[in-house]
């Protein structure tokens, strides 16, 4: 009698810790980024009575007889279940879509989180405002003005360089792409100013210089009045500029040795057959064709030796042979277009933006758009072994594994999306029905200890 006392003891106890964590679950049904508990009980030791006997000759096996003394939780599981995703339009706000935990740093120590309610501190870090953890990820780096992220280095820290600055680029190249009419009449010589114009087309672009200073680049095509299928290119950048640039083409370094002209040979089929620049020197039979022209920086400091300040960079005509993206002679409107240059001014950075694999970029006032860091995630091969460090984070123990932390979309990791928080995970009408369930099951426990306290006394009221 007294084990059922104990039994119904220990069914009030565990019932009571399943209720504990169906009231945490309810009140943390609007955390962010919340993942729901469940308790499972299991029956304890057992007395056993009288043991098994196996059958002989004449009876048959006997069962044994035990009795059980009460139950225990045999876990509390914390269910990884993926919670509904909530917009808020805030640009900081990151919510995870399939398997992964963001990474938190407080010094040395790491956290991890599926809340990514995130801000931006005063020095522009990404951090949980909440309690001023760092988010970590990769930043990237410049390699030949080219931005490169490393996901292979340790993480670190992402700062965001809000309103700073992204230094001017001088042009290196510029892209043609276009078409010479063919259909346009042969210039003869003596012509008159008008007809000659009819003969020519020209090109103006931007180009920039180190100090993010715009400058014009024309390029007259004028077909030659004595070779056919031949066009002369002339190469001026400011050519409204007093005294001039002293603008030089060839492929040398700097165009120099040359003057400011080349020109441009087709073949029969409309494309490009050869490039031939002043001083006699011609492209390569095939393959893409780049010529190089310099000019005189208007307000830069001399050279050591007196000479101006010279800045070059590469006119790419396109590819021997080719249609695509290159310079043609075809019978169709002439299209004297630059194509690309890669140059541009100095600018602030006005917003930044984070996509689905957590690439930060920043968008700044000068029109670039520059890959400012990246965002890392974690997984763990048992992520139900993490421990709950409180504030929406985990800690890694014994029995989850050792965190594989890399980018958003790799190894079986999730995809990250801005501008929305991942709700909790818990359904309250399956909440409530656990709860009912629950306090059955409590107020059938209590049920054991009173009928047997009443048992106890009848048979104390047997002396009477």
């Amino acid at each position: 009698m007294m084990r059922s006392l104990y039994s119904g003891v220990s069914g009030l106890q565990n019932h009571q810790t399943r209720m504990d964590v169906i009231g945490n679950n309810i009140s943390n049904v609007n955390t962010t980024g919340f993942k729901r508990g469940r308790v499972n009980f299991q029956d304890m030791l057992s007395q056993q009575m009288s043991g098994a006997a196996r059958p002989t000759e004449s009876v048959g096996g006997v069962n044994p007889k035990e009795v059980g003394l009460g139950m225990t939780v045999a876990s509390i599981d914390t269910i990884h279940t993926q919670g509904s995703l909530q917009t808020t339009g805030v640009q900081t706000d990151l919510a995870i879509q399939g398997n992964g935990f963001f990474v938190l740093k407080n010094g040395d120590k790491t956290y991890f989180t599926r809340a990514g309610n995130f801000g931006i501190d005063n020095q522009g870090t990404l951090v949980n405002p909440a309690n001023g953890l760092r988010v970590q990820g990769w930043m990237a780096e410049e390699i030949n003005g080219r931005s490169i992220l490393d996901t292979s280095r340790s993480t670190t820290d992402l700062i965001i360089p809000v309103g700073g600055k992204d230094p001017a680029k001088a042009t290196s190249y510029v892209n043609y792409a276009c078409n010479l009419n063919k259909a346009t009449p042969v210039i003869p010589e003596g012509a008159s100013e008008d007809m000659i114009r009819e003969g020519t087309w020209s090109t103006d672009f931007i180009v920039y210089d180190d100090f993010g200073q715009e400058h014009r680049l024309v390029i007259e095509f004028t077909r030659s009045p004595e070779v056919e299928n031949q066009w002369i290119a002339t190469v001026n950048v400011d050519p409204d500029m007093e005294g001039g640039s002293n603008t030089q083409v060839g492929f040398g370094a700097d165009g120099e040795n040359a003057g400011n002209t080349f020109i441009l040979q087709f073949n029969n089929y409309g494309t490009l057959d050869m490039v031939t620049d002043t001083a006699g020197n011609t492209s390569a039979e095939n393959g893409p064709v780049s010529i190089t022209a310099g000019f005189n920086v208007a307000g830069a400091n001399p050279n050591e030796d007196g000479t101006p300040y010279r800045q070059s960079f590469t006119i790419n005509l396109g590819t021997i042979g080719s249609a695509e993206n290159t310079v043609t002679q075809f019978a169709q409107t002439s299209s004297t277009k630059a194509r690309e240059q890669d140059g541009y001014a100095m600018g602030y950075m006005e917003n930044f933006k984070i996509d689905q694999s957590g690439m930060i970029t920043g968008v700044y006032s000068n029109g670039q758009s520059r890959v400012i860091g990246q965002v890392a995630m974690a997984t763990f091969t048992n992520q139900g072994g993490l421990e709950k460090a409180g504030e929406n984070t985990y800690v890694q123990s014994n029995n989850s594994g050792i965190a594989d932390i890399g980018a958003s979309g790799t190894a079986g990791k999730g995809k990250m999306i801005a501008g929305a928080l991942e709700m909790s995970n818990v359904d309250l009408t399956e909440q409530f029905t656990d709860m009912i369930v629950t306090q059955r099951g409590f107020q059938a426990n209590s049920k054991t200890i009173q009928t047997s306290d009443t048992m106890l006394e009848t048979i104390m009221n047997l002396k009477r």
